[in-house]
């Protein structure tokens, strides 16, 4: 056995969107804890919040790193489309303005906003406007590993599974190496979700015993992340003795029931995955991208 994917089977297509506008979601919102605040949310180009930076302390909620972008909210098919297709660690270009050629990498889904989170080097965002597009090589949807189809895979790029260095054991499991372990507790906004290639959930943080036992507060944009007891399969669950392996690609947020996003990557059922702690289980630094930019 091995953890061979069916790479020779996956299609590769096209998907084209632009920049998402920064959006005002009210003019004040209440946290959980009642607290009033105005501030920055999704949408736009955020130059300063990239893959590797913390998720939390910044004066904004459910902020996307790097680039938001979407197809156009006028066709609610095309527009899953783009999300659909373009996995986590898939190339993204620059087809027009002053940065057209550039290259860079996606990120992850936001649901809701329905966004696609794209990572560009800080001299290729500075040329960037709303009015650029990017083309993007969908590739990953439909992946699995030849040797272990129980195992449900989603939103992932080849490329980004290879770097992941993941391991298999003798007893037919498979080791993941994840920044932080979550309780089936701990999740929010997102469950009861169908679709896994689309959108996230969040990672509740707002009980402060939770923070500190699971270690929550060192959550970084680009993190692999586990959750323990949560079936990702066909639609996000309880399901005892399952796992789910995701990555964090929003900031926290102080509303009641959200907090940082995770969009699934792997699930499958019966502890088949086993979640092994790495501080270095970030896309970031397997690739190479955001603040671990070489």
């Amino acid at each position: 056995m091995s953890l061979e994917i069916n790479q020779k089977q996956l299609v590769m297509t096209a998907v084209q969107g632009g920049v998402a506008p920064a959006h005002q979601w009210a003019p004040f919102e209440v946290g959980a804890s009642g607290e009033i605040f105005s501030w920055p949310s999704t949408g736009g180009i955020t130059y300063n919040v990239k893959v590797g930076d913390s998720v939390f302390g910044w004066a904004g909620e459910h902020i996307e790193p790097g680039v938001s972008s979407q197809f156009t909210h006028a066709n609610k098919k095309a527009e899953a489309g783009y999300q659909f297709m373009a996995c986590c660690g898939n190339q993204v270009k620059v087809i027009s303005g002053e940065g057209k050629g550039s290259i860079g990498t996606v990120l992850g889904h936001h649901g809701g906003v329905e966004h696609l989170m794209l990572d560009f080097d800080d001299e290729i965002l500075d040329k960037l406007t709303y009015d650029d597009k990017f083309l993007i090589r969908g590739y990953g949807q439909g992946m699995t590993f030849i040797d272990h189809p129980e195992v449900f895979i989603y939103n992932l790029a080849p490329d980004l599974l290879a770097a992941w260095c993941l391991k298999e054991r003798e007893d037919g499991c498979i080791e993941v190496p994840v920044s932080v372990i979550v309780p089936s507790y701990a999740m929010g906004s997102g469950i009861g979700a169908l679709s896994m290639t689309t959108g996230d959930y969040d990672i509740l943080c707002h009980d402060t015993e939770t923070v500190e036992k699971y270690n929550l507060d060192k959550l970084r944009f680009g993190d692999f992340v586990a959750v323990l007891d949560h079936d990702n399969c066909y639609g996000r669950t309880y399901r005892k003795n399952a796992i789910t392996i995701g990555m964090v690609i929003h900031s926290d947020s102080p509303l009641g029931g959200h907090g940082p996003g995770m969009m699934t990557l792997m699930s499958a059922l019966d502890a088949k995955l086993v979640p092994v702690l790495d501080d270095t289980a970030n896309m970031g630094q397997r690739l190479s991208i955001g603040r671990y930019k070489k």
